[in-house]
């Protein structure tokens, strides 16, 4: 059913731009308002004539999800409307935004849901068994087990944190009912009457699937780094071209599933033409705009290469920075000389919440430096975090 669907509506769409995104978000969306309210109609009818509590808060989570679905399909389509004055970096977080309406929608339902299933605890109904009621909740696993298949089917194509939370949403909500199908047979064959017990089992699981989804959802509103294959793309990409030798200080923000702007030092020769460097640049800010739609600004940093005292002091830098922690790198490393006195300048890189503080760390290697240096060697130093965890050129 899934190739079918795609190769419908979404063949020939390419599902890294703009057009093809909201494409399959809107076909996602279509495809979660038919099932979820479908199967939502069919258990409340099913709730109603059985008396069950759970059955009616298992329907109340399908027509929750394809409420869902309504806000994902809207999400997908204001995602995509272009940059303005008043949001110059486009509209492509409101996908994120949506994920997070989702989730706090999955929260309300599984309290509502938690506090019906209690009431039915002190004050139980007698449930009325029927095969009808059996043959919904068995329909409704599978079409929910495909939904979820579905869903993570096109979010991974494009990327869609969205669209991943609403396939983890129907996997859960295939666990849900067959716990209410369970208590709808053990309810009739061993005349016990759980539906209470379930109704809240239902609810807890809601209740943290709907958290979890809160959590996945906040990170990148909040400006969490992309992933670290994100950044060893544009590095290594960046080092692919003529005359650079380095990359560092690259920064990447995401405005939204595909939409990246970014900036990155590149180190060339110091000897190259300063006009042949600024082309080299030029290309590769093109290149990334066309290629990758990754707005990327890119900062020369020359580099001298064949002044021995420079690369001698280099070397030895590298060796003490080794020495205290394999972990530091180094870049922009500059030699000053001064009539007595000689300072090296550069810039360290350390991980995130580094055992050192920038204060610390700079004072240890301050005083390696000038040990080696016998007095006559002072490090001005910048200390840089490396939340893309790049490899970093020395």
């Amino acid at each position: 059913m899934t190739k079918i669907i795609t190769s419908l509506f979404l063949k020939n769409k390419d599902p890294e731009s703009s057009s093809g995104r909201e494409m399959y978000g809107r076909v996602a969306g279509i495809v979660g308002i038919i099932c979820n309210a479908l199967l939502g109609i069919l258990k409340l009818v099913a709730g109603t004539i059985s008396h069950s509590v759970a059955i009616t808060a298992d329907a109340t989570n399908n027509i929750s999800d394809a409420g869902s679905s309504v806000v994902t399909l809207v999400g997908f389509r204001m995602s995509e409307k272009p940059a303005d004055r008043d949001h110059p970096y486009g509209h492509a977080r409101i996908e994120y935004i949506t994920g997070l309406v989702i989730s706090f929608i999955i929260l309300l339902i599984g309290f509502e849901t938690l506090t019906s299933s209690i009431d039915k605890i002190f004050h139980p109904e007698d449930n009325v068994f029927n095969i009808a009621t059996i043959v919904i909740l068995l329909s409704s696993i599978v079409v929910k087990l495909w939904l979820g298949h579905f869903n993570h089917v096109l979010g991974k194509e494009i990327k869609s944190k969205t669209l991943e939370a609403t396939a983890q949403d129907s996997r859960n909500d295939c666990i849900s009912t067959v716990a209410v199908l369970i208590s709808t047979l053990v309810s009739h064959f061993f005349d016990l009457n759980i539906d209470g017990f379930i109704g809240v089992g239902v609810a807890i699981f809601i209740i943290i699937s709907g958290i979890n989804l809160v959590r996945e959802t906040v990170g990148p509103l909040l400006g969490q780094p992309p992933s670290k294959e994100v950044y060893e793309k544009i590095e290594n990409e960046i080092l692919g071209y003529e005359n650079v030798l380095g990359v560092h200080d690259l920064m990447v923000h995401s405005y939204g599933p595909g939409s990246y702007f970014a900036s990155a030092h590149i180190e060339m020769d110091a000897k190259i033409n300063v006009l042949v460097c600024h082309d080299i640049m030029d290309q590769i800010e093109r290149d990334f705009t066309n290629k990758h739609n990754i707005h990327l600004v890119v900062h020369l940093d020359p580099t001298v290469l064949d002044c021995e005292e420079t690369n001698e002091l280099k070397a030895l830098v590298a060796d003490i920075l080794y020495d205290i922690d394999p972990v530091i790198t180094f870049h922009d490393f500059r030699v000053v000389t001064g009539e007595k006195d000689k300072n090296v300048l550069f810039d360290v890189v350390v991980p995130p919440e580094y055992k050192y503080s920038d204060h610390e760390l700079t004072k240890i290697i301050k005083n390696r430096v000038n040990e080696a240096g016998n007095g006559n060697l002072y490090a001005v130093i910048i200390v840089d975090k490396s939340y893309g965890e790049l490899k970093s050129e020395d």
